[in-house]
């Protein structure tokens, strides 16, 4: 009798493992909801990709806007730097690597998704102005009766670096108006309130209303890298560098592209 109850006990014991066993496995594989939050030259392509994000990594993403960089309380920084909780960041570069140095983002795991370039847009149905080259587009520059910019990266750079270069800084600063984010700067031109807007090519092709003229000329063209990193006080570092991942892979390149954006191998 004591050993069938002994043998009872062993079994039982067993089974009580096993059940322990399958419910840590469980607990191991089960999906995560992630906060993805994306800067706006990526925006539109992780929108259009994140269905097959979570159906590839079996995760739940949700996604935010925030700007690269600035204080306004939307902004990826800002947010950060408050405790708001996050998993996944992608957003200019430069700003990431900032973040990174901060503690905010994690080092290890850090990639780089793709390139931007500075497009320009006009109401649609409003004529098209030439801006094929360098000559052309300071014309067109000093033609226009009111030009909208963005306050992050492409913005940055056509006020504090690309207008200066051209010498026409000063005749162009009386007609410049920063649109800050979240308003996409194709928004307001779409109304007519500004005859040109300058923007990263993935951020104004999302916008109804507006016509695309064009890239602006390669030798005053600032070419942005978007990158993407998992933020330090995730809970679920592992599910969010699989969401990296799928990014980077072949089957996200073509949807991306479609944005506007060259995907990096």
């Amino acid at each position: 009798m004591t050993r069938k109850i002994s043998s009872l006990f062993r079994a039982g014991w067993t089974l009580a493992i096993a059940a322990i066993g399958s419910l840590l496995l469980v607990g191991s594989v089960s999906a995560a909801d992630l906060k993805v939050l994306t800067s706006g030259g990526y925006t539109a392509a992780y929108r259009m990709v994140a269905r097959q994000v979570d159906a590839e990594t079996g995760n739940k993403t949700t996604q935010e806007f925030g700007a690269s960089m600035g204080a306004s309380p939307s902004a990826i920084p800002s947010r950060l730097r408050r405790g708001e909780p996050a998993d996944v960041v992608i957003m200019v570069g430069s700003a990431l690597d900032d973040l990174i140095s901060a503690g905010l983002v994690l080092p290890t795991g850090r990639v780089d998704l793709a390139k931007s370039s500075i497009a320009m847009a006009v109401r649609a149905g409003a004529p098209k102005p030439d801006i094929r080259t360098v000559v052309a587009f300071k014309a067109t520059l000093l033609a226009a009766k009111s030009i909208a910019y963005s306050d992050s990266a492409s913005g940055v750079y056509l006020v504090n670096e690309l207008f200066p270069k051209l010498g026409i800084a000063d005749q162009l600063k009386p007609k410049l108006h920063m649109i800050a984010a979240p308003v996409m700067v194709g928004e307001p031109v779409a109304k007519g309130h500004y005859d040109l807007g300058f923007q990263q090519l993935s951020e104004l092709r999302s916008v109804p209303g507006i016509d695309v003229v064009g890239l602006i000329p390669p030798q005053t063209q600032l070419i942005t890298l978007y990158s993407a990193g998992v933020v330090a006080a995730s809970k679920h570092p592992a599910e969010a560098q699989a969401v990296i991942r799928y990014l980077q892979s072949p089957a996200a390149a073509g949807v991306v592209r479609d944005t506007g954006l060259e995907p990096i191998p």
